[in-house]
């Protein structure tokens, strides 16, 4: 979804199918209309939105539907209001429920979707355990970026070679001391020569280690990288933090990656084979959905329409507001943090740690559910945990589930099952006040069609009433209808079964012992 259009131009016919993809940073600002670059909401003594912050006019619409003739909106005042993308000014407040804005990260963050989720895809893209991306991601461990792989193989000959001549140096030394001296101690000679042999073994070791850990895309926890020579730091470049990782997904041919891993799976058995059948699946679907590897990592984050998000004040003149504008708030302070930290060139452990903090704070905005322990975001008084965007989406009270799959309809109704012994299979018990509502409309029907009612209203009222004649209507037009049962839950299409009602007293359904 490269192109935004506003939804309020948009009708259910222009709509085939919907599908969902990965936006990337150019994606995001094209949906933008401006940057939120404070974290303030609104001004308590105005009560008017503040510029550049998370309810900003100019950038997501005018709270109140304006009069684009009035003379406040000429000349300089103009700046203060939003315009469309094509420059016209925007008098509807509607558009606030449309309207992006974005925020413009510091340093890269990493998709916590795509880092933790199961299967997680940047970890099959680049091959590397989950656990190891998030010590990368949390600034624990260095990844090479950089390697130059002739001067590694040259330091390793060298190494070999030395080895070997210490080796002989020293073998060859002894036994000219041996031949030179008759009155030698064997026995202490042999031992400081082991002694010397062992010095040179653990030397030449501790250096082919160091020198198998140099290769493009190895982890280097930052312990081992101090650890390591001067003349071998100089071999590599390394990173740390979604920058890193961010890195190494540019670096990614889809085409190529895919071609070399169907000829290693030929070979491949066992649990190698499986995960290249993994990597192989993930990496050709996002080969066929077009997405770069790259976009895994954000640089910029959406910001969503500020009425989707709300701040309604209360009696007494507080406020209250949606979880989301807290965890907006933490994203733009620490961004803002981070950038005076990167114009002060502030110490690389400084700003090291707000890198971090920072990459935590839009965890916690997109999936606050799923990040661990100290790092998810908590109410003031750390009471519960602050809901986030994945949050309003998942779950039976979700956006998709409460919303937009399952809704509540007229001529509907709920209950609990009870067992009716003396019912036939096909017949349930249905409670006479549900069953009015269910047959509303073929009540008021029936009243108009004997006169007992001159119209809709009239009739309404004697249902509402609950007059003697609205149950003899009742029974005569349930007679032969049927009515539809769903019981939870609805695993197949046994689950919804038609049954001829009869009415009872209560407020439970009654069901034959063999039905349910």
């Amino acid at each position: 979804m490269s192109q935004y259009t506003p939804t309020s131009s948009l009708g259910i016919g222009d709509f085939d199918a919907v599908r969902l993809a990965v936006a990337d940073s150019e994606d995001i600002l094209n949906w933008s209309y401006g940057e939120v670059t404070k974290p303030e909401t609104i001004n308590y003594r105005t009560q008017k939105p503040e510029r550049d912050g998370l309810f900003c006019e100019r950038i997501f619409g005018p709270v109140k539907d304006i009069n684009p003739h009035d003379s406040k909106l000429k000349g300089v005042r103009s700046r203060e209001v939003a315009v469309d993308k094509n420059g016209e000014i925007v008098t509807k407040s509607i558009v606030r429920r449309e309207r992006m804005g974005h925020i413009a990260l510091a340093a890269p963050v990493a998709h916590i979707w795509f880092m933790r989720g199961t299967p997680s895809a940047m970890s099959l893209l680049l091959d590397i355990s989950v656990k190891s991306l998030e010590r990368v991601a949390y600034f624990a461990t260095y990844v090479i970026i950089k390697c130059d792989d002739e001067k590694v193989e040259q330091y390793k000959a060298d190494n070999e070679a030395e080895y070997d001549g210490s080796k002989k140096a020293i073998e060859l030394r002894y036994q000219k001391m041996q031949e030179e001296d008759p009155n030698l101690d064997i026995q202490k000679a042999a031992k400081e020569r082991n002694n010397e042999l062992e010095d040179v073994e653990a030397r030449y070791i501790l250096k082919k280690n160091q020198l198998d850990s140099l290769a493009y895309g190895n982890l280097l926890p930052e312990s081992e990288y101090r650890d390591l020579l001067p003349e071998y730091q100089e071999l590599i470049e390394v990173k740390m933090g979604a920058e890193a990782l961010k890195t190494l997904l540019d670096k990614i041919d889809l085409e190529k990656l895919i071609e070399d891993l169907k000829v290693e799976e030929e070979n491949a058995k066992g649990q190698r084979q499986k995960r290249i059948l993994k990597r192989l699946k993930t990496l050709e679907g996002m080969q066929v959905a077009g997405i770069k590897p790259s976009s895994l990592v954000m640089t910029v984050i959406p910001v969503i329409p500020p009425d989707l998000r709300p701040m309604v004040q209360l009696t007494g003149g507080r406020f209250a507001t949606s979880d989301l504008n807290d965890l907006y708030r933490r994203v733009i302070n620490r961004n803002n943090r981070l950038k005076k930290l990167q114009s002060l060139n502030a110490p690389e452990v400084i700003q090291r740690n707000e890198k971090r903090m920072l990459q935590e704070a839009v965890d916690a905005l997109v999936d606050n559910s799923a990040t661990k322990g100290g790092r998810a975001a908590s109410s003031t008084g750390g009471r519960r945990r602050l809901k986030s965007l994945s949050d309003m989406l998942k779950g039976k009270q979700g956006r998709f589930r409460q919303n937009l799959l399952g809704k509540r309809v007229d001529y509907s109704g709920r209950s609990v099952i009870v067992v009716g012994p003396e019912l036939e299979i096909d017949q349930c018990g249905l409670p006479k006040q549900m069953a009015i509502e269910l047959f509303k409309p073929f009540v008021i029907a029936w009243l108009l069609e004997h006169e007992y009612a001159s119209n809709l209203r009239n009739a309404s009222r004697l249902i509402e009433a609950g007059e003697a004649v609205v149950w003899d209507a009742l029974d005569a037009v349930i007679e032969g209808r049927y009515i539809l049962l769903n019981r939870a839950p609805s695993l197949h299409r046994l689950s919804i079964q038609a049954f001829q009602p009869k009415l009872i007293d209560g407020k439970a359904i009654q069901l034959h012992p063999l039905v349910a």
